[in-house]
Formats: C-alpha cells, structure tokens, sequence
C-alpha cells in the first residue's frame, strides 16, 4: 500500500475562528495507481494534495506512506521526503524565469547532491521524453503553455519520485496543449508511476483510472471510470 488515509481531518485557526476544510476522509492508493480527486472550488482537494505531499500536516486522523504515519515526522523529515518521494506539477508552472528549460528541470537535483555532469545527463534524457530536446537553452518566458507544463513534468520526473502530483495541470493550456499534457501522464503511468491529479473538471477527472470525488470536505463518491478517456495521437511524446 503506498498511501493509507483514515478519518483525516484538517482544519486552519485565525485568532479564534477556526475553519474547518476536511471532515474525516479514507481512502487508500495502490502503487501504480491513476486516481483523480475531484471536486468544486473550495472542496477540500487542493488541501488534501497539500497534505497528501508533505508541504502540510493534518489536524487529525491517520495518513500512512509507504506504512509510515506522516504526522510523526519533524519539518525536515517531511522535506526529505517531499524531496525524494513526490513530484509536483502545478496549473501555473511554476518555472524559474532567470533559469534555462534544462536548468529549471535539473534544479532538485542540486540539493539532492547530484554531480553536475550527471545532472546534465538526467535533464536531456527527461527534456527528450517529453518532446522537448530542441528546446534546452530556452528560458521560459519563450515557450508556450504547453512546453512550459511539459517541462515542468519533466522537472517532476527528475528525482525519480514514487508519486507525481498534477494540480490542475491543464488549467492554463488550450485544449491541444492540454490533451498532449493528458497523454504524457497517462504514458508515464502505463509505465508505472502513481499519479494522482487534483481538477475541477469532470472531463479532465476522467483520463486517471478512479475518481475521488469531495464536496465540502467529505469523499462523496468513489469509483473506477467505466468510460475513460484515452489521449491516442501519432506522435507518440514518450519512447
């Protein structure tokens, strides 16, 4: 089992007003698994994601990764494994301006201590898998939305993580940029990685394998997709 979540609640205090966003959530994922969690604005899922990540802790509840309980570790554990065990890819890219397309993907890989010839290496061969060889010494600010996601899967990629968190990854792209998006994750699953996705769109939700769905903090429904979508083009992006 690689995650385990029972009765997980999370709540935010401000002062004395105390806000409550998730009301006791369970569900587990399988290693290999491709699982949409979705749900409206303000449902809970980005939280959950955050939790589910390591960038937050949860209030109450259990979550276990890989059959540890996350809510013992310290601040820097958590880092450690939010560096090593996840990949994030986010709706606004979140990609470094000043920083080349292959130095934006090799960048874990410094505070991972990896020399730099092999960082090098690392970053080509993931840049060549996404389709984007051709575009290494670029930065950012000259690729269009659809290259700049593709890059930063390819930064997700780079530490070889268990999980690869997509949190509306095609919010900002038109639909081809988006389908071409869809595809590379559906490729990289059928290659074995976990990848969970955060959307609001039912459309979107329904390229993974399963659906949570949350509405106001609770798991409302949870179920396979009987009628998934498939992201089938000519030009394969990943080899």
């Amino acid at each position: 089992m690689l995650i385990k979540v029972n009765n997980l609640e999370k709540q935010f205090s401000n002062g004395e007003v105390v806000t409550k966003v998730l009301h006791g959530v369970s569900f587990n994922i399988e290693k290999g698994e491709f699982v949409s969690i979705m749900g409206p604005s303000g449902s809970g899922k980005s939280t959950l994601m955050h939790i589910l990540g390591f960038l937050d802790k949860l209030s109450s509840g259990e979550y276990l990764f890989e059959g540890e309980d996350v809510s013992k570790l310290t601040p820097d554990e958590l880092a450690e494994k939010r560096g090593k065990k996840v990949g994030f890819i986010f709706q606004s890219f979140n990609l470094l301006s000043t920083l080349t397309v292959l130095e934006n993907v090799t960048l874990p890989l410094i505070y991972s201590n990896v020399k730099e010839k092999d960082r090098e290496k690392i970053g080509k061969d993931l840049l060549e898998r996404v389709g984007l060889s051709h575009r290494l010494d670029y930065n950012p600010n000259k690729l269009s939305g659809g290259e700049k996601q593709r890059v930063a899967i390819a930064r997700a990629l780079v530490n070889n993580p268990e999980v690869i968190f997509a949190d509306e990854p095609t919010g900002n792209l038109d639909s081809k940029s988006g389908f071409q998006v869809m595809k590379i994750l559906q490729d990289l699953n059928e290659k074995g990685n976990t990848i969970i996705l955060v959307t609001h769109e039912r459309i979107t939700a329904e390229y993974a394998k399963r659906i949570i769905n949350i509405k106001d903090g609770l798991i409302i429904s949870d179920e396979k997709v009987v009628n998934r979508q498939i992201a089938k083009d000519n030009n394969e992006l990943l080899k």
